[in-house]
């Protein structure tokens, strides 16, 4: 998966995440699923900027 694609999955989740927020309250367990969700892939673009830094 490339960097900008990554990044493009990382603005869907977030716009995402606001509508299960805004739909299901912050303590949900769908809005903490969504959360998780969009932890990987931050940790996922970290990951890869890590190692694209240290190169």
């Amino acid at each position: 998966m490339g960097k900008q694609e990554l990044l493009q999955q990382i603005e869907h989740k977030r716009h995402e995440l606001f509508q299960v927020v805004a739909k299901y309250g912050l303590s949900s367990d769908k809005t903490i699923e969504s959360s998780k969700q969009l932890d990987d892939l931050l940790n996922t673009y970290n990951r890869l900027h890590l190692k694209t830094i240290s190169q």
